[in-house]
This record gives structure tokens, sequence and C-alpha cells, in this order.
């Protein structure tokens, strides 16, 4: 049975189906990164109209009688519309100490983990739904038998280190992707994680060996580390509220900007 695509169109303006597809390679980790795709260029396209409307493309011409020469081009022009129209307020002194005293076991130097994984990679055209189940069936199988991830990663594993039974060694915080990052560093556990983590590698299965402790830092080293993360949690809100204010007033068809399972605004 033929498997009928539903068109992507934003206030009348159709995205080719190879744009979603190129767009698509780059949320391989997600869940469905068709879907994730199809909502990050319905933004894009939100954006440039918004671009259209405020007259700042060619000639004052409306966005559906402008072709763009490349990608960067179109970044430029969202990235004027997003620094004009969204503003963020900037952190003060008393925010980032609330936060610093809250969490001073973020604000440690040194601190390191020895850990080890099984990448189930995710590639063009892999059925990712059918990789997930199978990720989550060798999670289940090492939590019960943690030992067993170097023998599982040597033969399953699609990362290099899957030769050295998934052995990353030890790292310090910023070393790895974020998402990876954050399942390791973002608790004290030791042992096999209780869930898998999704990058933009694919899924991971992760066993942490071992923990270093670190030694905590003076609220002056770490102030400005603090404000830039507060700064961009703010304008990832102020990001999200803009886009959905242009989305409630447009026509959107095959693609869900309500979904929450990616950023609207990459």
């Amino acid at each position: 049975m033929e498997t009928v695509t539903m068109e992507l169109r934003v206030n009348g303006v159709v995205v080719p189906e190879e744009a979603i597809r190129r767009e698509a390679a780059e949320f391989a980790g997600a869940p469905e990164p068709e879907a994730a795709a199809r909502r990050a260029l319905a933004v894009r396209e939100l954006l440039l109209q918004r671009a259209g409307e405020l007259r700042w493309l060619e000639d004052g011409a409306p966005r559906e009688r402008v072709t763009f020469a490349s990608r960067a081009e179109e970044d430029a022009l969202i990235a004027r519309v997003l620094d004009t129209e969204v503003v963020t307020p900037q952190p003060g002194e008393d925010e980032c100490r609330r936060v610093y005293d809250q969490n001073p076991e973020r604000y440690a130097s040194g601190e390191l983990v020895e850990a080890s994984h099984i990448l189930f990679a995710v590639t063009p055209g892999v059925p990712v739904a059918a990789l997930r189940t199978e990720a989550e069936r060798v999670l289940a199988e090492l939590v019960k038998s943690p030992e067993r991830l170097g023998e599982r990663a040597k033969e399953i594993s699609n990362c290099p280190s899957g030769q050295q039974g998934g052995n990353l060694g030890q790292f310090g915080r910023g070393q790895m992707v974020p998402e990876f990052d954050a399942a390791v560093f973002g608790n004290d556990r030791v042992g096999v994680l209780p869930q898998l983590v999704a990058t933009r590698y694919g899924f991971h299965i992760i066993r942490v060996d071992h923990r270093v402790a670190g030694r905590t830092l003076p609220f002056e080293t770490v102030r400005e580390r603090i404000a830039r993360e507060l700064s961009a949690n703010v304008e990832a809100r102020a990001l999200r509220q803009y886009v959905e204010v242009l989305a409630g007033r447009a026509e959107v068809h095959g693609a869900d900007l309500a979904a929450a399972a990616t950023p609207l605004v990459q």
C-alpha cells in the first residue's frame, strides 16, 4: 500500500519534501526525526514570512516571491528578526547568587567520571522506533546484569569504543555532547543509568563506573558562567513564546508546533 505524505504548508507556502528529508538527517537522534524536521522548517518559514511583513526582503517583496541563495542567507535574516523582536533581560547579581547557593555541586572544578556506553546509531533510513525498542530491550538486560555491558558493547555498539568494551575512559564536564553530559553529571549514580540517553548520534546505554568529586569553586569565579546559563534559559523561553505568537495567527499544515519533543527555535 502506498504511503501518503502530508504536505507541509505555512500560510500557503509549500516546503519541499526534499528539504524535509535533508532536515530530518539533522534530527537523527530525535525520537521522531521527520516530525522534528517539520516543526523546525515550519518555524523557519514563519520567521522568514515575518521578515517579509517587516519589508526586509529584497525590494520589499512578499515571502512567496523570494528565493534565497543559501541557508546562510536565510539564517542571517532569521537572526535579524529575532534580534529585533525578541528582547531578553539580563540576570542580576541576586538571581545568580541564588542559583549558585541552590546548586553548589554544579560548580565544581576537577569533577571526573569514568564511564562506558553502547551506541545504537540513528542513520538515514534506520527505523527509529524499532531501534529504540531494541535499545530499551538491551538496557533492561544490562540493568539486571551491568557487568555484561563490555561484552555487549563489543557485539552491538556502533561506536568505535565498542572494541574496548564501550570504555570511554575518564572525562570532565563539557567534554561530551550536552545530552550525554547532562545524563552523566546531572546525578550521582554509579552503575547502568536507568534510561536511554538520546543525542544527535542515536541512543546510548551508559554505565558510570567511577566518580571523582571536585572542589566547589567560589561564586566570583563562576558568576559569569551562571549569568550565561540563566540568559540562555530566559532567551529560549522568550523565543518559544515569540514563535507561539506567530504560529497562533498562521495557517500551518503538516507540522505540529504544539509538540514539545524538540525546541521550536534551533
